[in-house]
């Protein structure tokens, strides 16, 4: 029989004319695959990139009285102190004047004025950044009673925080003229 010995075109290069046959059967199809493009892996390589603190603007100065343009004060002249390390200005009112407290503010959101004052030697160095953040309270587990309870609890400002503003404020406020 001329499958079994199989003309000669019908053979592989094993000589086997069954899976010469069985791959005539898809004539004109070729197998897809998807190709590589290139054969080189990426390797991602993070870069540590120190975090620069913004330059303050030429005009902002310590003692320099500022406007304040966003937020729940925006419209209130606000005395600024210092840049802290993100780039923030810390700014305060003084509380006993405006209402203004310590605060952290972006450069973007104030204007320098041509007033200064006298910051009378007032010791700033222990605000930072972490002073403003915030206590992880634990809540404890999720309760219905807790869900339909009509009273958040109140957060209160620490008692040293408030001292803190008050001894800063009063070097402050020596400085001020009386306007």
């Amino acid at each position: 029989f001329w499958l079994k010995t199989g003309p000669s075109h019908l053979t592989t290069d094993e000589g086997d004319p069954l899976r010469a046959l069985d791959a005539m059967g898809h004539a004109g199809q070729q197998r897809t695959r998807q190709k590589k493009i290139s054969n080189k892996k990426t390797i991602k390589v993070k870069q540590t990139v120190e975090k620069k603190t913004p330059k303050l603007r030429k005009k902002i100065q310590p003692g320099q009285v500022m406007i304040l343009l966003a937020g729940k004060f925006r419209g209130r002249r606000v005395v600024f102190l210092k840049q802290l390390e993100s780039g923030l200005l810390l700014v305060t009112g003084p509380y006993a004047l405006n209402g203004v407290p310590l605060k952290r503010v972006n450069q973007r959101y104030c204007i320098a004025t041509s007033t200064k004052v006298e910051l009378g030697g007032a010791d700033f160095k222990s605000v930072t950044d972490s002073y403003f953040g915030k206590e992880k309270t634990k809540k404890g587990p999720k309760t219905s009673e807790r869900f339909f309870a009509t009273e958040a609890p109140k957060k209160v400002l620490p008692q040293e925080k408030k001292d803190g503003q008050k001894k800063m404020d009063e070097a402050i406020v020596k400085g001020l003229k009386d306007d």
